[in-house]
C-alpha cells in the first residue's frame, strides 16, 4: 500500500516498531490479537490495529503539501478535514480557516471566497451542490480535494446499482459529513434515503410491506430522502450502503434484516432475491472494519478498563467505545491530557455527549491491565503519550526505551 509524507510531529518510534513487527509476522492481516506491553506493575494490551488509515493519511499529507506550496495564499478547508482535535488545531496555526463546523453551519461565507482562493475539500468529500457553489466562483476544487478513497468507492458502488435500476438505503448519521456526501452523490442517480440504525430499518420495512401509509414516511424520515422520493415505487427494489465509518455488523445487520424483508414481501429465494435486492458488502472499509475486529480480539485479554483515544466528534472512534464499554469499563479520551493524575480522568459519555471527570479510576490492585486502542483520525504519536502518561503514573517510564528495543 502507498506510503504518506505525513510531518513527524504525529509520528511515534514505539508504535512504529510495534506495527512493522506484527506486519511481519502477520503479512496477511488475520491476527487480531492484542500487542502486550508489560512494564510490570502496568500491562497494557495494545490493539492490533488503530490510528491513521490509508484515507486520513493521504489527506493530511494532501493539506500540509499545499500549505507549503502556496505561501501567501489564502487557504481554506471546507470542514474538518478530519475529526482530530490535534490535526485540526496544527492546521489553523498554519493559517488554515474553516468555512463550515462539522455539522454544515456555515462559518464563513463563500460569497466572501475568491477565485485565486483555495479550498481543500476533507476526507468525508462534500455534497455536489457545494462543489458547484466553489466552482462558480472560480475555485478549483479538483485540485486540492482529499477525500477518502473508500468513501468515494461507497459512491460509485452507488452509481452503479442506481444504473440497474435499485434505489439507495444509506446507512449514517444524517448529520455526519460524510452522510451528507454521499447522500448527495447517490440522489444524484437514484431515489435515496438516511437510515441512522437498526430501529429506523425497521421502521422503513413496514414502508415495504405496507404495514404503514407511504404518508407517514415523508414525516418519519423528513430531510433524508431524496426529492420526489415516492415510497410506494422507490422502495419495490433497494441496495444498503453506508457511511465508512459506521460499526460494521451494524450496516451489516440493516442490509440483513431488509433482504429478508423484500424476501418476504416478494416471496423470494436466496437465488431470486437479487431481483429485489443489491448485493453492497463491497462498500464496507477496510480500516474500519480492521479496527473494529482488533478492537473485539484485543477484548478477549482479560483486563480491568479499556482506554479509546480519539476526537469526541469521531464517529469511528465512537464505534470502537461502543464495542468495548460492552464488555468492560471504557474511557473515551482525546489525548494524554484527559489524564489528570493517578486518581483523575477526565472523559468522554458520547451517549450524553458530556465530558465527565472520574476519580479513582485506576483499581489499587497490581498489576493493573488496561486495553488501549484509537480511531483512524488519531496519531500515534497521541497513543504514545498516552502509553507514557500511564507508566509515568506507576514510575516505570523507563521501560519505554527497553520495549522500543524489543519491537525494532
Amino acid at each position: 500500500m502507498k506510503t504518506f509524507n505525513v510531518p513527524i510531529i504525529y509520528r511515534s518510534p514505539l508504535i512504529n516498531a510495534i506495527k512493522g513487527r506484527r506486519r511481519q509476522l502477520d503479512k496477511m492481516k488475520k491476527d487480531f490479537t492484542a500487542t502486550l506491553l508489560d512494564f510490570g506493575p502496568l500491562r497494557i494490551y495494545l490493539a492490533r490495529h488503530f490510528g491513521f488509515c490509508y484515507g486520513v493519511e493521504n489527506a493530511i499529507e494532501i493539506s500540509f503539501r499545499t500549505i507549503d506550496e502556496n505561501p501567501g495564499k489564502r487557504i481554506f478547508l471546507l470542514s474538518e478535514m478530519i475529526h482530530n482535535p490535534q490535526v485540526n488545531a496544527d492546521l489553523r496555526e498554519r493559517g488554515v480557516r474553516f468555512l463550515q463546523d462539522t455539522q454544515g453551519k456555515q462559518m464563513i461565507p463563500f460569497q466572501d471566497l475568491q477565485a485565486e482562493d483555495i479550498v481543500i475539500i476533507p476526507a468525508f468529500g462534500t455534497t455536489l451542490e457545494i462543489e458547484k457553489e466553489l466552482n462558480s466562483i472560480g475555485i478549483t476544487t479538483e485540485k486540492y480535494n482529499t477525500t477518502c478513497p473508500f468513501v468515494e468507492k461507497v459512491w460509485n458502488r452507488s452509481d452503479q446499482i442506481a444504473e440497474k435500476g435499485f434505489s439507495i438505503v444509506i446507512h449514517g448519521k444524517p448529520k455526519h459529513e460524510e452522510t451528507r456526501a454521499t447522500f448527495s452523490h447517490a440522489s444524484l442517480n437514484a431515489p435515496s434515503v438516511i437510515v441512522n440504525d437498526m430501529n429506523e430499518a425497521v421502521e422503513l420495512g413496514k414502508y415495504i410491506r405496507g404495514e404503514k401509509p407511504a404518508a407517514e414516511l415523508y414525516n418519519e424520515f423528513n430531510g433524508r430522502f431524496s426529492a420526489g422520493f415516492d415510497a410506494t415505487i422507490h422502495l419495490q427494489r433497494i441496495g444498503v450502503v453506508n457511511q465508512t465509518t459506521q460499526l460494521a455488523t451494524d450496516t451489516q445487520a440493516i442490509a440483513d434484516f431488509l433482504k429478508l424483508t423484500m424476501k418476504e414481501k416478494y416471496g423470494l429465494n436466496d437465488e431470486t432475491v437479487g431481483e429485489r435486492f443489491a448485493d453492497t458488502r463491497d462498500t464496507l472499509c477496510y480500516a474500519t472494519n480492521d479496527n473494529q475486529s482488533a478492537a473485539t480480539g484485543m477484548l478477549d485479554a482479560a483486563a480491568d478498563l479499556a482506554i479509546v483515544v480519539g476526537g469526541y466528534n469521531s464517529s469511528n472512534t465512537t464505534h470502537l467505545v461502543e464495542l468495548c464499554e460492552k464488555k468492560l469499563v471504557t474511557y473515551f479520551i482525546q489525548s494524554e491530557e484527559n489524564l489528570i493524575s493517578e486518581e483523575n480522568i477526565l472523559h468522554y459519555d458520547f451517549h450524553t455527549k458530556q465530558e465527565l471527570l472520574t476519580a479513582g479510576f485506576l483499581p489499587g490492585h497490581r498489576p493493573v491491565t488496561v486495553l488501549l486502542t484509537s480511531g483512524a483520525s488519531c496519531p500515534d504519536a497521541v497513543v504514545e503519550a498516552v502509553i507514557r502518561k500511564l507508566s509515568s503514573i506507576y514510575k516505570v517510564e523507563e521501560k519505554m526505551d527497553e520495549l522500543i528495543r524489543q519491537f525494532s
